[in-house]
């Protein structure tokens, strides 16, 4: 029932030893990895404009100082970076530099930052697609949290199908957003340089009302500010690449320097130059357009949408409803879908190291049929599917949460940097290679120094508007990776082997229970199982429900002259797993180095729908049993002919995987398969 559909939508399952088939070129890896980044300068200088506006159209003009200030902070992570992943290329990424520099808290801090900004990636990028592809179909505005939802779902499944297959699919709208964006720079300059043409975006006959206006002194410094933080969404996902540096193809860290590299200058050359034309065409923006937008002296009203500025600067320069304006549009609207998946490839490898070091969930580390970390994928979409539906999908309200985490990482990460320098300095005698160290530490220092900085600015300037919900799930995640840790911990040291010197304590006997229901086939096998484990005692038991059964099976019992002594257990209210459990409960009081090993007959159906005619009475009481002390469970299985038929059906299948094949990694084949037509592998 489940497998074909599976294979249709994921496509054929890949074995282990294919993994290095899976690893991406830079050509690749760009848009999986920079897809963030590149496309956030769909809505960063938007989110500028929308800031400046409270103090009027007069606060535009320092618009370009602000984008100055955002490329200088971008090239400094992005140097910052290129340090990173040649010194630690294992994937680990911020994580993995703040734990081994800076210590297990301060490593636990990066990854919950991350966690979160990886989810807030993925709501962001979706819900901001989701009105730029509005301003051209009207359906998407009016159900834009189920469209987003949708979209979600969608890049799901993409990304179950594997890194490699989803880049491919992700590269060709990445690019074409590129080679558009930069199709508008160049025939804007064209236009209003050499050719002279005057530009003016739909909104440039508007006026602005604002009751802020002529703001001077800290109020102009914190509006500057609080415009900065909102413009450093473009720098959201760069870290993604240190994290993902393990799924580029060799020499890895050389490969995921340069993508870094290109990554960074293609964001800050759009970004600069969609401000620029964004002033030239006297774009204007509005928190609430619908009453500070004024067309003629008058509000716009509720009635308007107000597009974004890249759409804005679009129409001025293409003209509105023009083949590159509908390109551009839609190369916009998929970009920034995709955009997500810098998320998608980020949060489960680090969801995967985290596992792996038993601060997440174990499941978390398994790699599925198409060698992705599938549980990771389904994790994080739905948790960004509740922060859209609990957000609506309104990307202005969501990006107040945003770029909180990335700079808590930023932060400790070049914090670690430095401090691993300095480790390493004290141990180098090579001139040429401390030189390199020294210059590499000053990138570092620079780069800490500076995210600190912006991390202080978005915490005072966004606080209130938001970013205390992103603070709240940092520590929530931090929380629970504590607790998580602290689980496994005490279970690892409970299962620890003994010292081989001690002695175990053995139990005394043996005590044997067979369920009985009736006597049929699997009863009898369940009997004849238990015989041979040579128990110190042994009997059966069935619980009276219907007396006249009860009845009917005891006379059985005794014309078949089975040698086992029958138990019959009262059940006035007509419950079978509690007079069981009472019953073993009874005898490890009485015999307390005794073990009780009870048998369960179970006949095994082979469709789905044959589950739902039976009782689920020997899964319920297996679960009941599992939390005795001192009791070993047993089923006996009895295949029935339409099991039989299932096998058969796989056996004809060459292609058919065992549930978990994948994962167990490649098998050779030893001698004949086995009746089921599947080849085990072999146990360590």
């Amino acid at each position: 029932m489940t497998d074909v559909p599976k294979r249709l939508l994921l496509g054929r399952a890949l074995r282990s030893d294919k993994l290095s088939e899976t690893l991406l070129p830079k050509r690749i890896a760009l848009p999986v990895f920079a897809s963030d980044p590149l496309s956030s300068v769909a809505y960063a200088p938007g989110e500028v404009l929308l800031v400046l506006s409270v103090a009027g159209v007069s606060a535009y003009h320092f618009s370009p100082w602000i984008a100055v200030a955002v490329v200088v902070l971008m090239f400094t992570v992005v140097a910052s970076y290129r340090q990173n992943v040649r010194a630690y290329p294992s994937g680990g990424g911020d994580y993995e530099v703040a734990t081994t520099n800076l210590g297990r808290r301060a490593g636990l801090t990066v990854a919950s930052a991350l966690l979160v900004d990886y989810v807030l990636t993925v709501a962001v990028s979706i819900s901001s697609g989701v009105e730029n592809l509005g301003s051209a179909i009207p359906f998407v505005v009016e159900n834009k949290t189920l469209c987003a939802v949708g979209v979600i779902v969608l890049l799901t499944l993409m990304n179950l199908r594997g890194v490699r297959e989803s880049g491919k699919l992700f590269a060709i709208p990445t690019y074409c957003f590129v080679i558009g964006v930069f199709g508008l720079l160049l025939w804007g300059v064209v236009r209003g340089v050499l050719f002279g043409d005057e530009m003016r975006a739909p909104t440039a006959d508007f006026e602005i009302h604002s009751e802020q206006s002529g703001l001077a002194g800290f109020a102009l410094a914190f509006l500057l500010l609080r415009a900065f933080s909102s413009g450093c969404a473009a720098l959201t996902g760069v870290e993604a690449i240190s994290n993902g540096v393990p799924a580029f193809r060799k020499p890895k860290s050389k490969n995921a320097a340069t993508t870094l590299a290109m990554m960074g200058v293609l964001a800050v050359t759009m970004f600069c130059g969609i401000i620029g034309l964004a002033l030239a065409t006297d774009v204007k923006m509005a928190e609430n357009p619908a009453k500070d937008l004024l067309d003629n002296g008058h509000p716009v009203g509720s009635d308007y949408t107000q597009n974004p500025v890249i759409s804005q600067v679009a129409a001025a320069v293409f003209g509105d409803g023009s083949i590159p304006f509908v390109f551009l549009a839609a190369a916009t609207a998929l970009v920034l879908f995709l955009a997500a998946n810098t998320a998608y490839n980020g949060f489960p490898l680090l969801g995967s190291i985290l596992a792996q070091d038993r601060y997440l969930p174990r499941q978390l580390h398994t790699r599925g049929d198409r060698l992705a970390f599938s549980n990771g994928i389904v994790l994080l979409s739905g948790a960004a599917a509740i922060l859209v539906a609990v957000y609506e999908a309104d990307s202005t309200r969501l990006i107040q949460l945003y770029i909180v985490g990335v700079f808590v990482s930023f932060t400790l990460s070049q914090t670690g940097m430095v401090r691993h320098w300095n480790r390493l300095l004290t141990t180098e005698t090579d001139p040429a290679r401390r030189r390199h160290m020294h210059r590499s530490r000053a990138i570092n220092t620079f780069g800490a120094f500076f995210t600190g900085l912006v991390l202080v600015v978005v915490l005072v300037t966004k606080f209130t508007h938001g970013a205390w919900v992103s603070l709240l799930g940092m520590a929530l995640f931090y929380g629970l990776m504590t607790a998580i840790r602290r689980h496994y911990d005490s279970v690892s040291e409970e299962l620890a082997a003994e010292d081989p010197g001690e002695r175990t304590v053995r139990p005394s006997r043996v005590h044997s229970l067979v369920l009985v229901s009736k006597i049929h086939k699997p009863t009898l096998r369940a009997l004849s199982y238990a015989r041979l484990m040579r128990s110190d005692h042994l009997e059966a038991v069935t619980v009276n429900v219907d007396h006249a059964e009860t009845e009917a099976l005891r006379r059985q019992w005794d014309e078949r002259g089975i040698d086992i002594p029958l138990t019959i257990l009262d059940s006035p209210y007509r419950e079978i797993s509690k007079p069981v459990t009472e019953y073993v409960k009874r005898l490890r009081k009485e015999q307390p180095r005794d073990v009780v090993s009870v048998f369960i007959p179970e006949y095994v159906v082979g469709h789905w729908y044959e589950h739902v005619l039976h009782n689920q009475s020997a899964l319920r009481l297996k679960g009941r049993l599992l939390f005795t002390p001192g009791v070993m469970v047993t089923s006996v299985p009895y295949q029935l002919e339409s099991s039989e038929l299932a096998k058969k059906r796989a056996r004809r299948r060459e292609d058919w995987n065992a549930p978990g094949s994948v994962r167990r990694g490649p098998v050779k084949q030893q001698g004949k398969q086995s009746s089921a037509g599947l080849t085990k592998p072999r146990e360590k």
